[in-house]
């Protein structure tokens, strides 16, 4: 008598759920990670805009102070 194989076709409801489950896991790692990269970047971004207001103050005293190097002057 020979014996009649199903052959599987298709995935079980366990199967499924597992897999929907990793995508899950590895999206929040992916927001977790990214939220990270955009706090460094923001605070690096408030320190550079922080840097160049103080150059511009530094420049704008010098200006109203007339203060500056003549370069192309001869003496």
């Amino acid at each position: 008598m020979k014996k009649i194989q199903k052959s599987k076709k298709g995935f079980t409801l366990v199967e499924m759920v597992l897999v929907i489950a990793i995508i899950v896991i590895l999206a929040a790692v992916l927001i977790i990670g990214v939220t990270k990269y955009l706090q460094a970047a923001n605070a690096a971004k408030a320190s550079i805009e922080q840097h160049n207001s103080a150059v511009g103050e530094v420049n704008s005293a010098i200006d109203a102070a007339g203060v500056g190097l003549n370069m192309g002057s001869s003496i």
